[in-house]
């Protein structure tokens, strides 16, 4: 068997050394990253359908999930949605197998009303938001890629690639950890905060500034005074959060866009800004660690949605990031790793076209003295790549 694992210096400075750097993430009610969820959800569900049903993961991808905004006439105390947002599920999936129809449609509706229901809660599903599922057949050629049960590992579905990175730096650590305890610790105890919180991170030098965009809900904002609270104390939890992860300065702000002399500010019915003209689309937010990174290489594959047992572009996104976060947790010395894992289609999964480390190495560290053992890691990782298919299934890892 040949990985060919190739490991190399990187040629250039690690991020944190850069004097500029730029990250992103948009939150889970982001109307891109509504998409990436509810493709998710349905594939999750899909492969569960198929387990159950038949026994192994038959063929589908739901990676093609469109949102088309709706319209929104939010006020103080509560407002209204006056056009639903759409919801269209697109993408392949087996009906049928040996003669017997499987419930993909239904299976695919369920899956799309639990995750809106609990990601954005004040969405009312039906009225406020309207889901529709066409899911075609698959390709004959790809269907019998996929078909290769006597194979223990899968044959992968295309030729492509995945990437990752790691450590994380401040920035995107900040970044990434801002939208999460917000949409989170800090929603628990302020309702008025949506999900639709999108959060920028620039670095110049050893000044971080954030810029937070948050969707305040209505109904739990009684005036102009009430949404200026609600907006400072993002603001100063971001800030507090902020200094928690670095010793660089700080500036945080929050809703830049709003005019209070013009009444102009980010005041939602439903807590997302696809009640009103945002439509959204899978594969265009966060890459597969939840962060967007234009410092560093980024796969264009969309990793929500695809069937997670032989397409490439969900398991070798998930699992280059994996393998990066596993080789600077476990070898001393590393500044910045780079991962990249290329895929021929046919080809057993766990034996990758070429996967790529470059990395960047503290000083004094030799990359000859710590080469043996990055090689060890990929090889027992990619020996390992079902375990990402399982992990993927079970839903206790995250693609957006």
């Amino acid at each position: 068997m040949s990985r060919n694992i190739r490991v190399s210096r990187l040629d250039r400075r690690a991020v944190e050394d850069q004097s500029v750097e730029i990250v992103e993430r948009k939150g889970v009610g982001h109307p891109d990253s509504i998409c990436d969820g509810l493709a998710e959800s349905v594939s999750r569900a899909l492969s569960r359908l198929y387990l159950d049903r038949v026994g192994k993961v038959l063929h589908y991808n739901t990676d093609e999930t469109q949102l088309v905004a709706g319209r929104a006439a939010p006020a103080f105390g509560g407002g209204e949605v006056v056009e639903p947002i759409y919801i269209l599920i697109v993408g392949r999936a087996t009906k049928e197998y040996e003669g017997r129809q499987l419930p993909v449609d239904s299976t695919a509706l369920a899956a799309a009303r639990d995750y809106l229901g609990e990601t954005l809660p004040e969405l009312e599903y039906g009225t406020e938001v309207v889901v529709n599922v066409r899911l075609g057949e698959g390709s004959g050629d790809l269907q019998d890629v996929f078909g290769e049960e006597t194979q223990e590992v899968p044959m992968a579905n295309d030729t492509s690639y995945g990437v990752g990175h790691a450590p994380l730096t401040e920035t995107e650590t900040v970044v990434h950890r801002a939208e999460r305890e917000l949409n989170t610790t800090y929603h628990a105890d302020h309702p008025e905060l949506g999900p639709d919180v999108k959060v920028m991170g620039k670095r110049e030098g050893d000044r971080i500034d954030i810029t937070v965009a948050a969707a305040m809900v209505d109904r739990y904002v009684g005036d102009l005074d009430d949404y200026d609270d609600a907006v400072s104390s993002v603001r100063e939890f971001v800030t507090d959060l902020a200094e928690g992860h670095t010793d660089r300065e700080v500036h945080v702000d929050v809703n830049t866009a709003d005019d209070y002399d013009e009444g102009s500010i980010y005041l939602t019915v439903t807590g997302t800004s696809a009640e009103q003209g945002d439509d959204g689309s899978v594969g265009r937010g966060n890459r597969a660690n939840g962060l967007i990174t234009p410092n560093r290489p980024m796969s264009m594959e969309a990793t929500s949605g695809k069937n997670p047992v032989n397409h490439i572009g969900k398991i070798y996104n998930l699992l280059s990031t994996h393998i990066a976060e596993t080789v600077t947790d476990e070898v001393n010395g590393i500044r910045d790793l780079q991962v990249r894992l290329l895929s021929q289609i046919g080809r057993p999964i766990d034996e990758p076209h070429v996967a790529d480390a470059q990395i960047v190495t503290e000083d004094g560290v030799e990359l000859s003295a710590i080469e043996d053992d990055v090689v060890a890691i990929f090889d027992d990782e990619l020996a390992d790549v079902t375990g990402v298919t399982r992990r993927v299934i079970e839903g206790n890892v995250s693609t957006f």
